[in-house]
């Protein structure tokens, strides 16, 4: 049987492949790990632990993805999201591990009105957004063989994250601004794994820079729009500008990613966010 390690396994994405797994348990052992049970910024814990388990495929969900905080925290930015990617994606390539990284539409800088394709320039404007890029750019270096999806805007029923934020102040507030000038895809985590167990499951992997995400673009407000709207909240909502809504990290206006690439290569289809984020709110409700 096939082993299959998923770095991060507490983490929104880490919990999503947690509740898939047993639908793969004839074909594949999951071994989970958090941050108490491996620490990726120690290279030793990982030489350790992939010389005691010698897994075939390691899933790194784990990521510093405090946007804000990473601009005070650059170091330890750096040191998860690009370093310890680098050592991982090295460790996999000693033990012929296929290596399947999730990134950012951060890497990008939003001043298009174009979708971004997988070879676009990147020019991330924040911490997090470079701090990931490197992390890209460390894992491809040092193991050829490593599949790297970029996402955005990841919410699921688990953890902290914009949707269970929202539903939150629906109904604790009378009425709430909302950004209505950034664009980007939200993006359902349990779709995210999903699609990462199908290319776990593809009989022929190609690597290399992928786009995953739900469609097609919106903004900010109006994805609140849409969880008010789905979660019956009559709560009043505002639209405001970047400017009016002043964040330490800066956004990209514009990381809408373009999904054909995925599409063709793994023949994974892209779900409409709209139809996603009805599933996670039912989840939510109940």
């Amino acid at each position: 049987m096939k082993k299959i390690a998923v770095i991060g396994g507490n983490g929104q994405l880490g919990m999503c492949l947690r509740k898939i797994a047993p639908d793969f348990e004839k074909k594949y052992e999951f071994i989970f790990t958090d941050s108490q049970t491996l620490d990726i910024t120690d290279k030793d814990q990982i030489d350790d632990f992939f010389y005691d388990n010698k897994p075939d495929f390691c899933i790194n969900a784990s990521a510093y993805t405090a946007v804000d905080l990473a601009e005070q925290e650059q170091e330890k930015a750096f040191s998860v999201n690009a370093e310890a990617v680098g050592n991982l994606a090295e460790v996999c390539k000693e033990y012929k591990t296929t290596f399947i990284h999730v990134s950012t539409d951060y890497v990008f800088d939003g001043e298009t009105n174009l979708d971004y394709s997988e070879d676009d320039f990147t020019n991330p404007i924040g911490v997090y957004g470079a701090s990931k890029r490197e992390g890209e750019e460390l894992a491809l270096e040092n193991n050829p063989k490593t599949v790297i999806l970029r996402t955005s805007w990841l919410y699921s029923e688990f953890n902290k994250n914009f949707v269970k934020t929202m539903l939150n102040l629906f109904s604790q507030k009378d009425e709430l601004g909302i950004v209505a000038d950034q664009f980007g895809q939200p993006t359902n985590a349990n779709d995210l794994a999903e699609a990462i167990m199908k290319i776990v499951e593809s009989e022929s992997k190609t690597y290399g820079i992928f786009h995953f995400s739900n469609y097609p673009e919106t903004t900010w407000f109006e994805f609140a729009k849409k969880i008010a709207e789905f979660a019956e909240s009559k709560l009043k909502l505002n639209a405001l500008t970047t400017e009016q809504y002043p964040t330490p990290a800066k956004r990209p206006k514009r990381s809408t990613m373009n999904l054909e690439k995925i599409e063709k290569t793994y023949k994974i289809e892209p779900k409409h966010w709209e139809n996603s984020l009805k599933e996670a709110i039912e989840i939510l409700k109940n």
